[in-house]
This record gives structure tokens, C-alpha cells and sequence, in this order.
């Protein structure tokens, strides 16, 4: 079993640090309609993230011959690698400037005016058409797929990655449904300080987890 959830760790922890789907499950909890349109943005998220690992996680097993790692995971591991390595050469390259402030993006104002069923269709997005969130969730769950085959062991870890990899929705949530005024206080003091970071974690992040993707792949490979 723990062949199958060690390897995936790492990548659960990089898709909950991203800092873009906590950002919006905060101002979407600060909205009027916080709390409905919270859950179903966490609803999507936690249903997107889980379909893009039981998608990989199937194909994968199914190429995976049970006598050591298989080739096309190092192979994949390797693309991954490099692409997450040249986002954050990217993000660096954008980073904003000091005394320079960056615009939000347009969709981000119109939190406010969100559906229930547009906050989960949100999150689906956020999933899938996000490669700094879909790269991860990918490489995650084709660790998984490259386990020694056991079908309850891939079952149960790829549902760990799925709980880690929400973690940043669930726990705003959790915190928002509790209702006290520290709870929301501490809400507001997230946000800043995603606001504030949100560049540094979108580099930081994609490099050391592009770096042991590469290690991992050229180990296999060689």
C-alpha cells in the first residue's frame, strides 16, 4: 500500500498549495452568497480533481505491466517535469515588479454575481484548464497507476490524493460553516497572505516538484 501512496504525496501537496483556488474559495465565501456557492465550488473542485485522477490512475493500470516501474511513467514524468519547470521559469519571469500592482483577472470581479452552479463549474476549470493544477494531479495519480498492482491500495490512495490535493477548499469551508467572527477573521487574514505570497508559491512550487519529477524520471530511465 505504501507503494502506491508515498510516491503520489508530494504531488497532492502541490496541487492543495495552489494558491489561485484558495484565493477564489475565499472571496467566494466573503460573497452574499457565501455559503452555498462555497460548498458547490468545493463540490466541483473535490469531483474534478477526482475524475482526473481515476481517469489517469485507470489508464495508467491498465499499461502497467506488474514487474517494476513501468517505462512510460518515467517517460511522462520527465514531460511533466520539464513543463512544471518552464511554468515556473514563466511565473518568474511575470512576477509583478516592486511599486508595480497587477490587475486581477476580469472573471475574479464577477465573483460576486456566481451561481451555485457556476462556482462548481468554476472549480472544475480551475482543474482542469490549469496546467499549474492539472500537471500535478497528473503526476500524481500516474504514481499511483505505477504501483505493483492492487486495486484497493490505488483505490484507497488515489481517494488520498484526492482529499490532500482539496485540502485548500475544504479547510475555508470548514472554517466559513463554523461561523464565529474568529473564523472569519481568520479567512480574511488568509487571503492577504495568499495575496501577498501568491507569486513566490507559484514559483517555489513548480520547481521542486518538476525537480523530482526529472530525478525520478531519469532514474527509471536509466
Amino acid at each position: 500500500m505504501g507503494e502506491a501512496i508515498g510516491p503520489m504525496l508530494a504531488s497532492a501537496v502541490a496541487v492543495a498549495l495552489s494558491p489561485l483556488p484558495l484565493i477564489v474559495v475565499l472571496l467566494i465565501l466573503a460573497s452574499p452568497r457565501g455559503r452555498s456557492n462555497g460548498l458547490a465550488f468545493t463540490a466541483g473542485w473535490v469531483l474534478g480533481l477526482a475524475a482526473v485522477v481515476a481517469l489517469v490512475v485507470a489508464a495508467g493500470s491498465a499499461l502497467n505491466p506488474g514487474n517494476g516501474e513501468p517505462t512510460w511513467s518515467s517517460w511522462l514524468k520527465l514531460v511533466l517535469g520539464a513543463a512544471l519547470l518552464l511554468l515556473a521559469a514563466e511565473q518568474w519571469r511575470d512576477r509583478p515588479r516592486p511599486g508595480h500592482v497587477t490587475a486581477p483577472p476580469a472573471w475574479l470581479l464577477g465573483i460576486d454575481r456566481l451561481t451555485p452552479a457556476r462556482s462548481a463549474g468554476l472549480a472544475v476549470a480551475l482543474v482542469v484548464a490549469r496546467p499549474k493544477t492539472l500537471l500535478p494531479a497528473i503526476g500524481g495519480a500516474a504514481s499511483i497507476a505505477a504501483a505493483p498492482p492492487g486495486t484497493g491500495a490505488k483505490v484507497l490512495a488515489a481517494a488520498l490524493m484526492v482529499l490532500i490535493g482539496s485540502l485548500g477548499t475544504l479547510l475555508p469551508l470548514a472554517v466559513q460553516l463554523r461561523g464565529a467572527d474568529r473564523s472569519l477573521r481568520a479567512l480574511g487574514e488568509w487571503r492577504a497572505w495568499t495575496a501577498a505570497h501568491h507569486a513566490a508559491i507559484m514559483t517555489a512550487v513548480p520547481v521542486v516538484l518538476g525537480a523530482d519529477y526529472l530525478g525520478g524520471a531519469l532514474s527509471g530511465l536509466t
